[in-house]
C-alpha cells in the first residue's frame, strides 16, 4: 500500500471549503426553527416535536450516504456527487420554508406544509455534510487529519457565526424583524435567502476544486480493498463494532439530549428571562430570537477558544469531562441571568461544551475503528448516537416541559443536567481499549 501524499494547505482547505456553506444552513435551521414554528402558530408544548425530523433524517439519511458513496465510482468522484445533489436540495427547501406563513393558507396547513419543508431541508442538509468528512478520510494521510480536521472545524464554526448573526444583521440595515401575525419576519426570510446563496457557492468551488481518486488510485492509497467496502451491512457493523462505539454512544446520549432542548426552546427562554415575555407574535420575542442568534455565534466563538486549548490537556477524558461540566453550568445560569449581554457568559460556557461535543468522539471512535474498514458506514452509524438521543429528547420534551412547571427556561436545566450526567460517564470510556 502506498503512503498518501502530503497535501498543501490549500487543498486541504478545498476538501472542506464548501463546508463552510453547509454550516450557514444548518445553524440557520438550529437558531429560528423554534422561533419559525412559534411564529406561525405552533404550541410550545408540541414544540420539540417539530425537532424529531432533524434527527430523525439524520439516522436515515447518514448511514445510507455513507454506505452508498463507499460503493460509488462516477466521473464526478465519489463522495462529491452526493455532496451536489444534497446541496441543490438544500437551496431549493431554504427559499421555501421562511415563508410558509406568506402563502395565505390557515394555521394547521402552514404548520405542516413547514413540517414537510423542515423534513426536506433535514434530508439535503445531512446529506450534504456527510460527504466532506469522508473525503478528509479517503484522501488524507494520518499525520495530516488532524490538521485537516482542524480546518474543517474553523470552517464550521465560521459558517455557524455567519448563520447565527444574519437576521440581528438584516434587522440592524432595516430589514423588518416585525411581521403580521402567523408570517415569519423578512429579517429570517432574507437570511435563508442568502444562506442558500452562499451554500450552493461554496460547494460549488470544492466540486470544480476537488478531484477524486479513481478507483485505482483509491486501492494503492487505502488498505480496504472496493470489493470489502461494497459489503457493509448494517447489523454485522454494529456487532462488530468496538466497545469504544457504545461507550462514547452513553456520553452521546446526555449530551445531544440536552442541545435538543437548548435548541428548543432557548428562544422562548431567552425571551422569557430577559425580555419577559413569550409572546410570538411581539416585537420583544422577535428581538430574543435575534438577540438569541448572537448569543449562537458567541457559543461558536467559545467553541473555537476552548478547541484551542484542548490539545494542552494530557488527558483527553479529563478534557472532555470538563468541556461537558463547564457547558453543563453554562445551560444552568441561562435562567437566573436578566441582562441581554451577561447572558453571553453562559453561552460562552456551553461553547466549551460543544467544541468537546465535536471533536472528542470522533477522536475516540475513529481511533478504535482503524483496521476495521467500512468508515463511511461506520460514521454514518455513529450518527445514530448523535440522532437517537434526540428524537428520546423530542418525544419527551411536552412531559419534561409540563413537569418543570410549563416554563421554558427550566428546560436550560433539565439541558444542565443532562451535560453533568454525561460528563460523569465520560470515564466508562477506555481511552487505549477496543
Amino acid at each position: 500500500m502506498k503512503q498518501k501524499p502530503d497535501l498543501s494547505f490549500w487543498k486541504l482547505w478545498n476538501l472542506s471549503f464548501g463546508f463552510f456553506g453547509v454550516q450557514i444552513a444548518y445553524a440557520l435551521q438550529s437558531a429560528n426553527i423554534s422561533r419559525i414554528f412559534r411564529t406561525l402558530g405552533a404550541d410550545p408544548h408540541s414544540l420539540s416535536f417539530f425537532w424529531i425530523l432533524p434527527p430523525l433524517m439524520g439516522i436515515l439519511v447518514q448511514p445510507i450516504v455513507g454506505t452508498l458513496s463507499d460503493r460509488t465510482w462516477t466521473r464526478f468522484g465519489r463522495r462529491i456527487p452526493y455532496l451536489f445533489v444534497g446541496a441543490a436540495a438544500a437551496v431549493a427547501v431554504m427559499c421555501l420554508l421562511p415563508n410558509a406563513g406568506s402563502f395565505g393558507m390557515a394555521i394547521g396547513t402552514v404548520l405542516i406544509f413547514g413540517t414537510v419543508a423542515l423534513m426536506l431541508l433535514d434530508t439535503s442538509i445531512n446529506m450534504a455534510m456527510q460527504p466532506f468528512k469522508m473525503l478528509v478520510g479517503d484522501m488524507v494521510n494520518e499525520r495530516q487529519k488532524a490538521k485537516a480536521y482542524s480546518i474543517q472545524s474553523f470552517l464550521c464554526n465560521a459558517g455557524s457565526v455567519v448563520g447565527f448573526l444574519f437576521p440581528f444583521i438584516f434587522t440592524a440595515v432595516g430589514i423588518s424583524n416585525v411581521a403580521a401575525e402567523g408570517v415569519v419576519p423578512d429579517s429570517v426570510i432574507w437570511s435563508f435567502y442568502c444562506g442558500a446563496a452562499i451554500l450552493i457557492l461554496c460547494v460549488l468551488y470544492t466540486t470544480a476544486k476537488v478531484k477524486e481518486w479513481n478507483p485505482a488510485d483509491y486501492a494503492e492509497y487505502n488498505p480496504v480493498s472496493e470489493e470489502q467496502e461494497g459489503n457493509a451491512n448494517w447489523i454485522t457493523l454494529l456487532k462488530n463494532a468496538p466497545k469504544t462505539f457504545w461507550k462514547v454512544g452513553l456520553v452521546q446520549f446526555f449530551c445531544w439530549s440536552g442541545m435538543l432542548y437548548m435548541w428548543t426552546y432557548v428562544v422562548d427562554a431567552v425571551a422569557e428571562t430577559v425580555w419577559g415575555t413569550v409572546d410570538a407574535n411581539s416585537e420583544a420575542y422577535q428581538a430574543a430570537g435575534n438577540w438569541t442568534g448572537v448569543l449562537y455565534a458567541v457559543q461558536a466563538v467559545g467553541s473555537v477558544a476552548w478547541a484551542a486549548l484542548l490539545p494542552r490537556f494530557t488527558n483527553t477524558r479529563l478534557a472532555y469531562s470538563l468541556s461537558l461540566i463547564l457547558g453543563g453550568l453554562g445551560f444552568l445560569l441561562i435562567p437566573y441571568i436578566h441582562d441581554a449581554y451577561g447572558q453571553i457568559v453562559p453561552f460562552l460556557l456551553i461553547g466549551c461544551g460543544w467544541a468537546a461535543m465535536l471533536a472528542m468522539p470522533f477522536t475516540f471512535v475513529t481511533n478504535a475503528l482503524q483496521g476495521y474498514g467500512h468508515m463511511g458506514a461506520y460514521l454514518g452509524l455513529f450518527n445514530g448516537t448523535i440522532c437517537i438521543p434526540q428524537i428520546v429528547a423530542a418525544l419527551l420534551g411536552g412531559t419534561v416541559l409540563s413537569l418543570v412547571g410549563s416554563h421554558q427556561s427550566s428546560m436550560m436545566l433539565v439541558a444542565g443536567a443532562a451535560f453533568l450526567i454525561g460528563s460523569a460517564c465520560v470515564f466508562v470510556i477506555d481511552e487505549k481499549g477496543k
